[in-house]
């Protein structure tokens, strides 16, 4: 008979299982995974991130809510039918409109979180279709549009995106790197984007939960040889284990770092460019969480962020890190999430 913390783990184990799926949508067939029982979540990727940034988010948040994470169109394995053109917000939004159709539990209302470009995605979903979201948490849209100086911040994208263009994807991080990092004004010191190599490479080659040292050697205290050999496989079997949670999280990264071209190229521009409907966002106020990092306050993204509360009169609520806390340390940032979603 089970004992209660074998029925424990395995009731864990059920609720963080991954579901896949594919949903065809108007130009592109999507991948999705779903994880949990409950409410619905819908968690969007930003930058050049797919489902993956999310899987210890995800996992965590399993126990509350049916989580969906999902590979954003022309991403990883959400493949476009043609060409890869340029890409809108709403068009993304769409796409998570139709997860939500798709998903949620007898039709009630998803909360919906994004960071970063994403966030911008999770805006225009609330501005558009208010009835199929019940709480929207949105961590730093770099809206450039409600910065006391629009047109920098547009010239600032602009360049990243010719410098993609010309030099390739390391000129244009560079160039992104010193465009948001000018010496005062709004967005002074350094912006760590959530894209850039460096922070993907981190987050994937970071310490593994619950393993990844080696620990010394024990003594054996008379052990037999049937339970030293017993050890010995046992150990072997949770160092396999480690590994392969290591190569599931370097495979995300090389997903993640082939869609720089595609992010550079077709989403920077028009999605830090967008313009939000702010009428339809003060409507729907009641509904929205602005979420800026602790540490980033004073850069760009949480500048737009700010302003953008100010704007509609939707509450606001610190995060964990700067803008990349949900890679930085995805427990405190998800235990924040919860509160925020539960608020």
């Amino acid at each position: 008979m089970p004992t209660t913390d074998e029925t424990t783990a395995a009731a864990t184990a059920a609720a963080t299982a991954v579901r896949t799926g594919r949903l065809e949508a108007p130009g592109a067939t999507l991948h999705y995974e779903v994880r949990g029982r409950g409410p619905l979540l819908v968690m969007v990727p930003g930058g050049s991130a797919d489902a993956g940034i999310y899987d210890a988010l995800a996992a965590g948040l399993a126990d509350r809510w049916t989580v969906v994470v999902f590979d954003p169109r022309g991403y990883s394995r959400s493949t476009l039918h043609g060409p890869t053109g340029e890409q809108l917000p709403g068009t993304h939004s769409e796409d998570v409109a139709r997860l939500i159709e798709l998903l949620s539990p007898d039709g009630a209302p998803a909360a919906v979180f994004g960071s970063s470009s994403s966030a911008i995605v999770a805006l225009d979903l609330l501005s558009r279709r208010p009835g199929l979201v019940g709480r929207v948490v949105a961590h730093e849209p770099p809206l450039v549009e409600l910065l006391p100086d629009p047109a920098a911040g547009r010239a600032v994208f602009a360049a990243v995106r010719e410098s993609f263009l010309r030099d390739g994807v390391e000129a244009a991080m560079a160039t992104m790197a010193a465009g948001l990092a000018p010496a005062g004004g709004a967005g002074g010191g350094r912006y760590e984007v959530a894209t850039g190599a460096d922070e993907e490479s981190r987050a994937a080659t970071g310490p593994v939960e619950g393993g990844g040292a080696t620990a010394p050697p024990q003594e054996s205290g008379g052990a037999s040889e049937a339970e030293a050999e017993a050890e010995a496989q046992n150990g072997a079997g949770a160092g396999a284990e480690v590994d392969a949670v290591a190569e599931a999280e370097a495979a995300t990264v090389r997903r993640m770092m082939a869609n720089l071209p595609v992010f550079l190229g077709h989403v920077l521009c028009s999605f830090s460019g967008h313009a939000p409907d702010l009428d339809a966002l003060r409507a729907a106020a009641p509904k929205l969480v602005v979420g800026v990092g602790r540490d980033s306050r004073a850069l760009l993204p949480a500048v737009a962020a700010e302003r953008l509360a100010q704007r509609v009169g939707s509450a606001t609520a610190e995060f964990p890190g700067g803008h990349v806390g949900l890679t930085e340390d995805p427990v405190a940032f998800g235990a924040r999430l919860r509160e925020v979603l539960l608020g």
